[in-house]
């Protein structure tokens, strides 16, 4: 029995989790373990081989999660599977999140092994929504990873996200446009977006268009007369250079004697070659502000190719590579349990072993620290402890060792001349927010500002500068003592 025939509403339900997460906690309810514990979220890797990620997607997982819950459709379904009992779907009606939820703001450049959020709250609700949190956090980050890869590499020109077609289903279209805003995108071309977020909306035309007229003339004719001030000619439905162009200058006669201006936009061919000959027959008929607008499957690579050869483009129309991802399918974010209460009452650090020193996760409650210098221009990050009587703080004007987040001997000193800025801040508390989230524009606006803190070297595509996150003395102490202690015991 369906529990909604829509999945983009259905997603609202808190059956949105693995399966594991629900039969992980009815043995939880079971044997009464419902302590506090505190899980993190982080990612192992940069995608696309790049220097930096951006952080998307808080706003949407907590807009989802004050009201994340289980409808009387949902229970009555668990129930139809034969695997929860009565006692624990009761439970499970009156489920919602009461925790608490710190974050990074985002929009903010972020790095592998970092935490970007912290849930502490019962641990039957940190595991019932981690499956959304993770849906939510990984998609939203790679899209805005990708797209603003694509805005630095057009130089940070003009770019259009028109991907809706391409995108993976109705909440991947949306998702995608809301990240592809946040990373650099001026506009899109998905409707329903541009109403839900305030996101301009942009568009030119069709090929059907052109075709569905004798001529380009004509068709150029009639949109013109229609959109005036927003003209826009798709010139390559037939020969760009010998019909096309001569057709949109014919149709940008008759506009500029109504003192508007026009624009043309390239979608197939080479790119280079078409804008600038493009480019030379505009100016030639005297159409020096007319705009080419180009698209045709780019990415960042090709962009940035076209941009160091001089093609005179002034908008970047990119769908399937921005909003899908491209080559990298996903982000490689985790959840992962970091501290637990015990019996006792106190909070006790929690680590993943493994033969792969990567894949060992760092231990306890902690805070992940920006340091920079007296420029302004970050250098490195750290992880600390935070929380309890041994919690890190890092201060301006002293001196500390960091240490390689694998705990080997990798570590360097370092004197802090400039800020130590903790980045993980709390934003929900009993469920509820703390402050008003942030708009949209603001996200995108921090997202912009946050990257001119980072040399260039971190931002190039091929072969970027490795940026430094490393550990505290303290934390690392922790992780090897737990190590060693897991080692003992085998």
């Amino acid at each position: 029995m369906p529990i909604d025939a829509d999945p983009v509403a259905a997603a609202d339900s808190a059956l949105f989790t693995d399966f594991y997460s629900l039969t992980m906690a009815q043995g939880y309810w079971k044997k009464n373990m419902n302590q506090r514990a505190v899980f993190e979220m982080f990612f192992r890797k940069q995608p696309f081989g790049g220097g930096y990620a951006l952080f998307a997607g808080l706003g949407t997982l907590l807009d989802r999660l004050r009201t994340f819950a289980f409808s009387d459709n949902d229970i009555v379904w668990l129930k139809s599977l034969g695997m929860f009992e009565d006692a624990f779907t009761e439970y499970l009606k009156g489920f919602s999140f009461t925790g608490s939820l710190w974050a990074i703001d985002e929009g903010t450049v972020v790095f592998p092994q970092e935490p970007l959020i912290r849930i502490e709250g019962g641990l039957i609700e940190c595991q019932i929504i981690e499956g959304m949190l993770l849906n939510i956090i990984n998609f939203q980050s790679l899209i805005a990873t990708k797209a603003c890869r694509v805005w630095l590499a057009s130089g940070k020109g003009s770019i259009m996200e028109f991907g809706l077609r391409r995108a993976q289903g109705p909440d991947g279209a949306m998702s995608a446009t809301r990240a592809a805003y946040i990373g650099g995108a001026m506009g899109t071309s998905n409707t329903l977006a541009g109403k839900v977020f305030g996101i301009p909306v942009l568009g030119t035309m069709a090929h059907s268009w052109v075709m569905s007229f004798p001529d380009e003339e004509e068709a150029f004719d009639s949109y013109a007369e229609l959109y005036p001030d927003k003209t826009i000619f798709l010139v390559d439905t037939y020969d760009t250079l010998k019909s096309g162009i001569h057709s949109a200058i014919k149709a940008g006669e008759k506009l500029k004697k109504r003192g508007k201006n026009f624009g043309v936009r390239l979608d197939s061919g080479d790119i280079h070659y078409l804008s600038v000959e493009t480019r030379r027959l505009l100016d030639a008929a005297g159409f020096n502000a007319a705009t080419i607008t180009v698209s045709n499957d780019l990415d960042e690579s090709i962009i940035e190719t076209l941009v160091n050869a001089g093609a005179p483009v002034n908008t970047w129309g990119v769908g399937t590579q921005m909003v899908t991802g491209g080559k990298d399918a996903a982000f490689t974010g985790v959840y992962k349990l970091a501290a637990r209460e015990d019996g006792q009452g106190y909070m006790i650090p929690a680590i993943k072993f493994s033969d792969n020193p990567e894949k060992t996760t760092n231990p306890g409650i902690k805070q992940v620290w920006r340091i920079k210098d007296p420029g302004g221009n970050a250098i490195a990050d750290a992880l600390g402890l935070d929380g309890g009587g041994d919690s890190d703080t890092l201060e301006k004007g002293s001196r500390y060792s960091f240490w390689h987040p694998s705990a080997d001997y990798r570590h360097f000193y370092h004197l802090i001349e400039g800020s130590a800025e903790p980045l993980l801040k709390k934003r929900l508390t009993g469920g509820g927010l703390v402050s008003p989230l942030p708009s949209l524009g603001e996200i995108r606006a921090h997202a912009a500002a946050d990257l001119e803190c980072f040399d260039s070297s971190y931002k190039r595509l091929l072969n970027p500068h490795v940026y430094k996150v490393s550990i505290t003395e303290k934390l690392r102490r922790l992780k090897l003592k737990l190590i060693n202690t897991y080692l003992g015991e085998l």
